[in-house]
């Protein structure tokens, strides 16, 4: 799985995430990068293992794994920056939610990333701009 991030502004770092077979299926919302801070900033970009994990907040999702200095990053709903504390949210579309920039369709978006992933253990995730 691979993410390419298309833009970063003080609203989030912006980018397209590939299935499997590197084929784009949805848009992704981080914080902006603010050096890897955590609960503020995007991951750096480089090689991820991810996992699934049941979230006490976020149900069943995955967690990417082994970014220096930080933890509990999960994949998961969300529209706007205000939504994610160093997490990655997904959604369907590039938009903006009451004049504030967003990807929307999170739901729908992110219920696509599961279907897709139900049935396996482990996965890689690279992420580049």
């Amino acid at each position: 799985m691979r993410i390419t991030r298309v833009a970063d502004g003080p609203y989030g770092t912006y980018g397209v995430i590939h299935d499997l077979d590197d084929v784009p299926f949805a848009v992704t919302l981080e914080n902006p990068w603010k050096d890897n801070e955590p609960f503020i900033s995007c991951i750096p970009s480089g090689q991820y293992q991810c996992k699934p994990v049941q979230s006490p907040s976020h149900g069943d999702t995955w967690e990417v794994l082994n970014v220096t200095g930080r933890t509990h990053i999960l994949f998961h709903i969300g529209n706007t920056e205000a939504n994610t504390r160093g997490c990655i949210l997904l959604g369907q579309r590039y938009g903006r939610l009451n004049g504030v920039p967003a990807i929307l369709s999170s739901t729908p978006a992110f219920n696509e990333f599961k279907d897709m992933l139900h049935g396996i253990n482990s996965l890689t995730l690279t992420i580049e701009w």
